[in-house]
């Protein structure tokens, strides 16, 4: 086909790339949609039998060998629905004791675990006993669009009990609403079990290996992380000499629900009070450099194996920056009797991003090692 200098496609309607471009958005969105009300009448189902099940086991007595024939029979019936089994059938009658209602099945589907697969209401029936627990696992899924691995490890990692739970300056530097939002962004500790360092890795190697995987990393960083760059260059220049001297932040990330850049800074040794100094500087540097009218002021995260709580807390006593200090682990972590799952292709809809960060990882790397100006590294 020949085309027009434009780049348009001889004979098509000059709107026909917006058109089409809509129809696709339209498309995917009905799929979308019509998987939901798939799933959401599975939910439905899978409640309701459960619910009559444990009528009848109250009311008549049913034990495990009625339900081991009801699940012959339905599967004979049935021979094409694949979850019909004894130990579904067992599933189904916790899942409707766990969540009893009122108003029958148009309930249970209004609830977060009526919006989640089946695979992931198992993994909340399975591996966590408590009712508020469950719930709030089951609104982040939704929130997040977890896989069922992603739930199973951050039930595992004890991904509530971290969450909020580092010691920073928010209470002081920031408004008490932007305190807990900013606070439920950040955890401790930080899950780094997949890197598989040594016991003499350097503040670099863990760098390079953290990027090295960053689908795994930025599943643990959470919700809104996006990876800006690292050994991010800031230059200073003296007001008064004009001299300029240039500072390297570890990691730079930008998160776009809270608005605002992250600083972290590195550490492979137990957190020291010099540690916050040099953190509010960098926090005052990117708001001077980086920092947009519409963005909110940065946030620092100062990782480090260690900390001991009381030099911590009078550290940041006097910081004005919003700072937050967190632990991390690259060991196997013991929160919880349930062993972690592997991270690693916890996200098949984001390969691409992750190929393309690593790609860009590497050529940074490559530039940055011979003394790299910041216009190098944007061109990198």
């Amino acid at each position: 086909m020949t085309r027009t200098p434009a780049g348009r496609t001889a004979g098509l309607p000059a709107d026909y790339p917006e058109f089409l471009s809509g129809l696709k958005t339209r498309i995917a969105a009905a799929r979308t949609r019509a998987a939901l009300a798939v799933n959401s009448e599975m939910i439905r189902l899978y409640w309701e039998i459960g619910r009559d099940i444990l009528d009848r086991e109250r009311r008549e007595g049913w034990g495990t060998k009625v339900i081991d024939r009801l699940a012959a029979d339905l599967r004979r019936d049935f021979p094409e629905m694949t979850g019909l089994s004894r130990s579904n059938l067992h599933y189904m009658r916790s899942f409707a004791d766990a969540w009893p209602c009122e108003r029958g099945s148009e309930e249970i589907v209004q609830q977060a675990v009526g919006r989640l697969p089946w695979g992931q209401n198992i993994a909340l029936l399975t591996r966590l006993e408590d009712r508020d627990a469950r719930l709030w696992y089951a609104g982040k899924a939704v929130e997040n669009s977890w896989s069922r691995k992603i739930l199973e490890a951050q039930i595992a990692t004890d991904l509530r009990g971290r969450q909020g739970s580092a010691l920073t300056s928010f209470d002081h530097s920031l408004p008490p609403p932007d305190s807990e939002l900013v606070r439920d962004a950040i955890k401790d500790p930080y899950n780094f079990e997949f890197l598989g360092l040594s016991e003499t890795a350097k503040e670099r190697d863990l760098e390079l290996a953290l990027l090295n995987d960053v689908q795994s990393f930025l599943v643990e960083m959470g919700r809104g992380f996006a990876l800006v760059g690292r050994q991010f260059s800031l230059r200073v220049t003296d007001e008064e000499t004009g001299e300029e001297q240039e500072f390297f932040i570890d990691l730079l990330f930008y998160n776009y629900i809270l608005r605002r850049f992250v600083v972290i800074d590195l550490k492979i040794e137990d957190f020291k009070p010099e540690f916050a100094g040099k953190m509010n500087f960098y926090l005052n540097a990117v708001d001077e450099l980086e920092r947009q009218p519409e963005d909110e002021p940065s946030i620092g995260l100062v990782l480090c194996p260690g900390r001991n709580k009381t030099v911590t807390e009078w550290a940041l006593r006097g910081v004005d920056a919003p700072v937050a200090v967190a632990r991390y682990t690259t060991g196997e972590m013991t929160l919880t009797d349930t062993p972690p799952a592997q991270f690693q292709g916890a996200l098949p809809d984001l390969p691409e991003l992750a190929n393309g960060l690593s790609n860009i990882v590497e050529a940074a790397n490559a530039i940055y090692d011979e003394s790299p100006s910041r216009a190098e590294l944007r061109e990198a």
